[in-house]
């Protein structure tokens, strides 16, 4: 497991190689097997290789998404809000899941924050995602992860440079 995590870097751009389908399965298949609090699973995931709606997905907020335009997949990672009082909570630990694995399987993946971002003056990112994937109200939006064989090279981040300021040890 360390090894997945000092290999998991954000990778904003991709080649054009398509994703192997029994790795998109395996993907799937680690977010569905994501922990959740009290096993309420109120997560959904809506996997997206449709280059238009990608295209569409890359203008969901302000900052920050552009990436998803040239991924070759995306899942938004999203939950019925109305099951549980942490959501934001599953859907976490679903997504990092989701990057963990995709790691695993040579893929790099990037974050893009939807929950509390703006699409535009009038409209904020998670409106807009719901608006283009057809989500009932109750589902919210957490992220959307876009997916992809790395055209990038991000080395790891060295041990000398972590932050073991921030730990406290009682």
């Amino acid at each position: 497991m360390i090894e997945l995590l000092r290999r998991r870097r954000s990778i904003r751009e991709y080649t054009s190689r398509e994703i192997a389908p029994e790795t998109i399965q395996t993907i799937i298949e680690a977010a569905l097997r994501a922990p959740s609090s009290r096993g309420i699973n109120p997560w959904e995931f809506v996997v997206v290789s449709d280059l238009e709606l990608l295209r569409k997905l890359s203008k969901a907020k302000q900052h920050g998404s552009e990436f998803l335009k040239n991924a070759p997949l995306a899942i938004v990672v999203c939950a019925d809000s109305t099951k549980s009082d942490v959501w934001i909570e599953d859907c976490s630990i679903a997504a990092i899941i989701i990057q963990l694995t995709a790691v695993s399987q040579g893929l790099g993946s990037c974050w893009a924050q939807i929950r509390n971002r703006q699409h535009d003056q009038e409209k904020t990112a998670e409106a807009y995602v719901q608006e283009l994937l057809h989500l009932p109200e109750q589902i919210s939006v957490e992220c959307i992860l876009g997916i992809g064989h790395p055209a990038e090279k991000r080395n790891p981040v060295a041990a000398d440079k972590l932050q073991y300021g921030r730990i406290k040890c009682i």
